[in-house]
């Protein structure tokens, strides 16, 4: 016989107890009952499938708010800006702000801002 087969069959504590690890864990949500575990799993099921469907539907809200479709007033190209924001026109690169919920020109202060009127050249004559 070989006296080695014996000392094969022998078991440490610490094995003992990485095996009865899994068995007492299962043992001990059992006893505290798993009620509570599964309720928790769903409503966090809920909460992720709902969150984006939330998130969506306020996004929308929120463009609808804050979204400006106007025409810049120098070169009268339409297009849109977020409100309370200055940026510059796309097509003209003119410093424009917002106001009202239309654009207008940003200008430096003590600036006066001018439109001119064609007048016909008849007229003057007269």
């Amino acid at each position: 016989m070989n006296q080695d087969s014996f000392k094969n069959l022998q078991i440490g504590f610490a094995e003992v107890s990485r095996l009865l690890l899994p068995f007492a864990i299962i043992w001990l949500l059992g006893a505290i009952g798993l009620g509570w575990l599964v309720k928790s799993l769903f409503i966090l099921v809920g909460l992720i499938l709902i969150t984006p469907v939330i998130a969506f539907f306020g996004l929308r809200w929120w463009l609808k708010r804050n979204l400006i479709q106007s025409d810049c007033p120098v070169c009268h190209y339409e297009f849109v800006s977020l409100n309370q924001t200055e940026f510059s026109c796309p097509n003209c690169s003119e410093a424009l702000k917002v106001e009202n919920g239309r654009f207008s020109r940003l200008t430096p202060p003590g600036t006066i801002d001018v439109s001119a009127v064609e007048v016909p050249a008849q007229t003057i004559e007269d």
